[in-house]
């Protein structure tokens, strides 16, 4: 008789409506303005940051596989 109400009651917990937060958005207007020239320097940032060290592994992929064993 347990496992019947231990499921009945997984079945009642599933059937609620689970609780949601929800986020305290503001409508106001930004408190700084971010500019175009510091737009493109985060832009930048990011793609040095992320693209340039994929790119290099992935241009000496064969080098890293052809390892010479010491």
């Amino acid at each position: 008789m347990l496992p019947v109400v231990r499921s009945l009651g997984l079945l009642r917990s599933a059937t609620r409506r689970p609780f949601l937060q929800r986020a305290h958005i503001s409508a106001k207007p930004a408190k700084e303005v971010v500019t175009p020239a510091q737009q493109a320097v985060a832009l930048g940032t990011m793609f040095v940051i992320f693209l340039i060290p994929s790119g290099w592994i992935l241009a000496h992929l064969e080098d890293y596989k052809h390892r010479p064993e010491n």
